[in-house]
């Protein structure tokens, strides 16, 4: 994860080779009168139309990112489960399952979404640490193609669940592998400590637990190392890890057919240098290929992060304490990655500017110190009313989106082979407050 700094590039920041090659990522070119276009589409018509802040996603980068992934495998017995968290969107899920993806997701409402968008229920994967017995009971009701416990107490809570309703269930166990991988803390699930998984050494408990219970089956054992990875060794201690519990697993007379190496494959924001799939899989392969297993992978970012921008405008320029600052009109209501873990995206403007660039804050319009985009970035210089594009904003972009401030959230739109489609529309201010009660005791005796 790399800090919002000045990288003594120009052009944004960034070489222009690494940019040239991240608007190609997101299907962005220039169009015939050298503003950006997103597969043909103007990004400054979309703006005209449906205003800003939009995101703006493109289905081709998606499906070349799924057939990139899916292809890396070979002829090992894999699936692709999509980390719904990363962007829930139901055209972008739809996509996904009708590209034979199956879906991994952390809550009730994620489920709902994935079988509304037509991922079939044995192709959903159920994980996370806190699911309460009503999202249990809905995942085993709908038949879940595996529900991944992360604890000993969620364990026996099913095992509960299962006898109360007279259900059969088939359970990953996400174990924690205690690995360590470098990215931002606050993005890392596989160290020992954490909130996520169940500690190593209490795998031989959950499995005495499945024995005591006839409707449970251990069908998976998964793990999740973090997100934004962008070395392999990681995976490979892991993996060698998930391999012993599953000898363990089969010497107690389990029969796993499933090991889930969770996600986390990094994109390129600034200048890292991101994994391509063969890179991440190939190390692992002979390991795999001995366990008999069909390997499971969950990628959010991959699939979804690189295609998507963020379509902002200037608003107001002024200069303070000696900085020039560009006030826009989304902030971290809209795109919280930078205020919460200091992430950087590029920013560049939609019309290209041969202006010499300067070093420029770009903030938004919350009322928190930390409500920015980019700080003292260096970019050229810009004038209210210009379109910036946000890059890398396709995952943990308006899945994070919040209305603080009262502010509604942003449309969603989706580009496909020159056209375009809004996919979710932008929220009314009325809509904010009309479930809320202002007066909930009128009438009644003072």
């Amino acid at each position: 994860m790399h800090l919002d700094r000045a990288s003594g590039h120009r052009r944004g920041g960034v070489g222009a080779g690494i940019l040239d090659s991240r608007l190609t990522d997101a299907g962005l070119a220039p169009g015939p009168d050298g503003s950006l276009a997103m597969s043909g589409v103007p990004l400054a018509s979309i703006a005209e139309d449906v205003g800003t802040p939009a995101f703006v996603y493109d289905a081709g980068t998606i499906r070349r990112r799924y057939a990139g992934l899916d292809a890396a495998f070979g002829e090992l017995p894999h699936r692709i489960c999509y980390a719904v968290k990363a962007n829930a969107n139901l055209a972008i899920l739809r996509l996904l399952a009708r590209l034979g993806a199956g879906a991994d997701i952390v809550s009730g409402g994620e489920m709902l979404r994935a079988l509304s968008a037509g991922f079939a229920p044995e192709s959903i994967v159920f994980s996370g640490v806190g699911k309460s017995d009503d999202e249990l009971l809905a995942a085993i009701m709908a038949g879940v193609g595996h529900i991944n416990v992360e604890s000993l107490a969620e364990l026996r809570r099913v095992a509960t669940l299962t006898d109360l309703h007279d259900q059969s269930v088939t359970l990953g166990i996400r174990i924690n592998p205690d690995v360590t991988a470098e990215t931002h803390p606050y993005i890392s699930t596989g160290k020992g400590g954490l909130k996520f998984g169940v500690p190593r050494d209490q795998f031989a408990q959950a499995l005495t637990v499945i024995d005591e219970v006839p409707r449970l089956r251990l069908g998976a054992i998964a793990m999740h190392l973090g997100s934004q990875l962008l070395q392999s060794g990681p995976y490979a201690a892991g993996t060698e890890r998930l391999l012993a519990l599953l000898e363990q697993a089969r010497a107690a007379g389990h029969a796993p057919d499933v090991l889930d190496l969770g996600g986390g494959l990094g994109i390129r924001y600034n200048d890292e240098v991101p994994l391509e799939p063969i890179d991440w899989i190939a190390p692992l392969v002979d390991m795999l290929a001995t366990s008999g297993c069909t390997i499971q992978v969950a990628p959010g970012r991959y699939l979804v992060g690189s295609a998507g921008v963020m379509l902002t405008r200037v608003v107001y320029c002024k200069h303070s304490g000696g900085r020039d600052i560009a006030i826009v009109d989304s902030g971290m209501n809209d795109l919280v990655r930078p205020a919460l873990y200091k992430a950087w995206h590029e920013i560049i403007p939609v019309r290209p500017s041969d202006a010499t660039p300067i070093r420029l804050d770009v903030v938004g319009p919350v009322c928190e110190t930390g409500d920015f985009l980019a700080l003292d970035r260096e970019m050229a210089p810009v004038r209210e009313g210009d379109l910036l594009a946000v890059l890398g904003a396709g995952a943990y972009g308006f899945a994070m989106s919040s209305n603080y401030n009262s502010r509604a959230r942003a449309v969603e739109v989706l580009v496909e082979e020159g056209r375009w489609a809004v996919v979710r529309p932008r929220e009314r201010l009325s809509d904010l407050f009309r479930d809320e009660v202002a007066d909930p005791f009128a009438g009644e005796d003072s």
